[in-house]
C-alpha cells in the first residue's frame, strides 16, 4: 500500500503550488488528476502583485514576469469613449516589487509547476480518480481508480482537495456550497486582433452592450476577450461560436478581430462551502469557492490557499505543532473568501445588469463620477491595493497578535526598498524569522540566537517610516511572510507566549 503524508486531489494551479511548496519542505505527496494532459486553454490569466511576491519563496517569480506580459493600467470605456485610465505602476511603486498586474495564461502557469515540481521528484498521477476515502483519525485511506480502472487503495496523514467547483473531496464531506449562478453565458476568445484596445492595457466597456473586457497578452496584437451572451442565442450557448457573438462591444472598444484561435462559452457560479476543513481533509481553490471573473481574483486566491496550508501541515507533520494549528486555516481563508465571492459580485453585477436604471447609471452616471473619483490619489491605491491582494491580512486571528504603529498582527509585511537593500528579500527563506528596522536589542539577539531563528536588523531609514513600519520594534514573520507578532518593547520574552500559547515549537521548517 502506498503512503504519502498528504494526498492532493487535483493538478490545477491551486493543487500544484501545494504540492510544490510541501515537497520543497520536505514532505512527500501525491498528486493525482482524472485529465490525460495538463490543460493546453486557459480562462485565468492574471498572476496579482502579491502572488508574485508569496512565489519568491519558491523561485517562481522571474520565470513568470520574463515570460508574461506586464499590464500598466486599466481602462474604463463607455459609449465608445475611453472615460478613465487607471495606471497601476504610479500607484503601487512604492507599494510592492510587482507594482502591475502580470499577464501569464494558466496553461502556461501549469507547465511551469510542473517542471518545478518535477525537479523534487514527484509527478502528477494522470487518470487517476478519487472514488472514496476514509478519515479513520490518525490517518487517512482513500481508493484510487486508475486509467484501466484498476483500483488502488493508500494512505496519506491529510487530503487536499483541489478539484475544482464539482470537487468529489467536497461532496464526499456532504459539506454545503451555498450561492447560485449568474444567469448570463460568458465566451472567452484568444484573438489576433488591432486597434485602440489591442495597446498592452487591460480594456473594459462598461455600456449598454453586452460586458466585454479585453486582456493583453504576451506577442503583438494578441489579446483575450472575455464576454457575455445575453439575449436569446444564450441559450444556445453549446453550439455558439465567435461569429455568433453580438459585435456591439467590440465596435464599441474599436476591437479589430483577424483571426480566433480559440473559443468557448461557459456559466460563472458564486458559491463558497460551509466548512474548509473536515477532520484530516481539506478543500482549497475552486473547491472552496468560486466567483465572478472581476477582478481576476480566483487562481490567486486559491494559490494564497495553498500557501497558507502548505506551512502549517509542514509545521505539524515535522511535530512542532499539534494539530490544532491547522485549523486557522479555515479560520484565516474563509472570511477572505466570503468578502471576495461579495465584492467581485457587487462588481460584476454592476457591469452587466440589465434594464433602463443599469444602463443609465452606466452610460450617463458613471461616465461624470468615474474620472474624478479615479483622479483621487486615495482611490486609486485602494483599488490598486485590493486587486492585487496586497491589502489581505488576518488582523485578529488566532495566530495574530501585538501591533505599532500601522503595523499589527495579521498584516503582510511593508515592502521597503532603499535602493540598496530590499527588505523582502530574506522573505525567499521559508521560515519562522524575525525583522528589525534600527537597533536589535541584546536580550532579542540571544533569543534568536539560542532558538536558531533568523534575525535580520534592518538601518532605520526614511523608506521605514513611510512604509509605516516603527523604529527598533521586532517583528515575528510567519513561514508565508504574514506578520506573526509586532512588539515595540525590548521584552524578546513575548516571543515564548506567543509560541507556548499556541503549542508551536519556534523551529527551522
Amino acid at each position: 500500500m502506498k503512503r504519502s503524508d498528504v494526498l492532493i486531489i487535483g493538478a490545477g494551479p491551486t493543487g500544484l503550488v501545494l504540492a510544490l511548496w510541501l515537497s520543497k519542505l520536505g514532505i512527500k505527496v501525491r498528486i493525482l488528476d482524472k485529465t490525460a494532459t495538463s490543460g493546453t486553454t486557459s480562462r485565468a490569466l492574471a498572476v496579482q502583485a502579491r502572488t508574485l511576491e508569496l512565489y519568491r519563496q519558491l523561485g517562481l517569480t522571474d520565470a513568470i514576469v520574463n515570460n508574461g506580459h506586464k499590464m500598466p493600467a486599466v481602462n474604463l470605456w463607455v459609449r465608445g469613449k475611453q472615460a478613465a485610465r487607471v495606471p497601476f505602476e504610479a500607484i503601487g511603486k512604492d507599494l510592492t516589487p510587482y507594482s502591475f498586474l502580470e499577464i501569464f495564461p494558466q496553461d502556461q502557469h501549469e507547465r511551469l509547476l510542473i517542471e518545478r515540481l518535477q525537479a523534487f521528484g514527484v509527478s502528477v498521477e494522470r487518470q487517476t480518480e478519487l472514488k472514496t476515502f476514509v478519515d479513520n483519525g490518525t490517518h487517512l485511506t482513500a481508493v484510487l481508480s486508475g486509467a484501466n480502472g484498476h483500483e488502488e487503495t493508500c494512505e496519506a496523514f491529510y487530503l487536499a482537495g483541489c478539484d475544482g467547483a464539482r470537487s468529489t473531496v467536497r461532496k464526499t464531506l456532504e459539506v454545503g456550497f451555498t450561492g447560485g449562478t449568474y444567469q448570463q453565458v460568458f465566451y472567452v476568445a484568444d484573438v489576433e486582433a488591432e486597434g485602440q484596445a489591442v495597446n498592452g492595457e487591460l480594456h473594459v466597456d462598461l455600456d449598454d452592450a453586452d460586458f466585454l473586457a479585453v486582456f493583453p497578452m504576451a506577442g503583438n496584437g494578441r489579446a483575450r476577450l472575455i464576454g457575455t451572451v445575453r439575449d436569446n442565442r444564450a441559450e444556445q450557448a453549446d453550439t455558439l461560436q465567435f461569429e455568433d457573438v453580438s459585435s456591439r462591444a467590440i465596435e464599441h472598444l474599436k476591437v479589430k478581430v483577424n483571426k480566433v484561435n480559440w473559443f468557448s462559452t461557459y456559466h460563472v457560479h458564486h458559491r463558497v462551502a460551509a466548512h474548509f476543513r473536515r477532520g484530516r481533509v481539506f478543500l482549497l481553490g475552486d473547491a472552496a469557492h468560486v466567483h465572478s471573473p472581476a477582478g481576476g481574483q480566483g487562481m490567486n486566491t486559491g494559490i494564497g490557499d495553498a500557501i497558507n496550508l502548505a506551512w502549517k501541515l509542514a509545521v505539524v507533520l515535522k511535530g512542532n505543532a499539534s494539530d490544532n494549528l491547522l485549523d486557522t486555516y479555515e479560520t484565516e481563508r474563509i472570511g477572505f473568501a466570503r468578502q471576495l465571492v461579495a465584492t467581485t459580485d457587487r462588481v460584476f453585477s454592476f457591469a452587466t445588469a440589465d434594464g433602463p436604471i443599469a444602463n443609465l447609471v452606466r452610460t450617463r452616471v458613471a461616465p461624470l463620477l468615474i474620472p474624478s473619483v479615479m483622479a483621487l490619489d486615495g482611490v486609486r491605491e485602494w483599488l490598486f491595493r485590493t486587486v492585487s491582494q496586497i491589502t489581505l491580512n488576518y488582523r485578529g486571528m488566532p495566530l495574530s497578535s501585538g501591533g505599532a504603529g500601522d503595523v499589527h498582527g495579521g498584516d503582510r509585511l511593508p515592502w521597503a526598498w532603499d535602493g540598496d537593500h530590499d527588505n523582502f528579500d530574506s522573505l525567499a527563506n521559508a521560515c519562522w524569522q524575525i525583522h528589525v528596522y534600527g537597533i536589535a536589542h541584546e536580550g532579542l539577539v540571544s533569543w534568536c540566537a539560542l532558538r536558531g531563528l533568523p534575525l535580520y536588523v534592518f538601518d532605520w531609514k526614511p523608506v521605514h517610516q513611510a512604509a509605516g513600519l516603527t523604529r527598533n520594534a521586532f517583528y515575528l514573520l510567519r513561514p508565508d511572510t504574514y506578520v506573526a507578532l509586532v512588539e515595540a518593547s525590548d521584552d524578546a520574552s513575548v516571543l515564548d507566549r506567543y509560541f507556548a500559547e499556541r503549542k508551536i515549537q519556534p523551529r527551522m521548517l
